[in-house]
């Protein structure tokens, strides 16, 4: 599993939990992680096609 899938993963349990157990913080955290991992597969989709787009020359 990728860095970025787990640390989504991480954050959809903290969500879940927060939610569960009414802790808004935790829930807020959670989504937080989810974003911060969404984030970075992005920028890494975005260098990958800057780098295939270097490569073609």
């Amino acid at each position: 599993m990728s860095e970025n899938k787990a640390e989504d993963f991480k954050g959809r349990a903290k969500e879940a939990a927060g939610a569960a157990t009414d802790d808004d913080d935790l829930k807020n955290e959670g989504k937080m992680d989810q974003a911060s991992a969404s984030v970075k597969d992005k920028a890494g989709d975005a260098v990958d096609k800057v780098k295939d787009t270097l490569n073609r020359d």
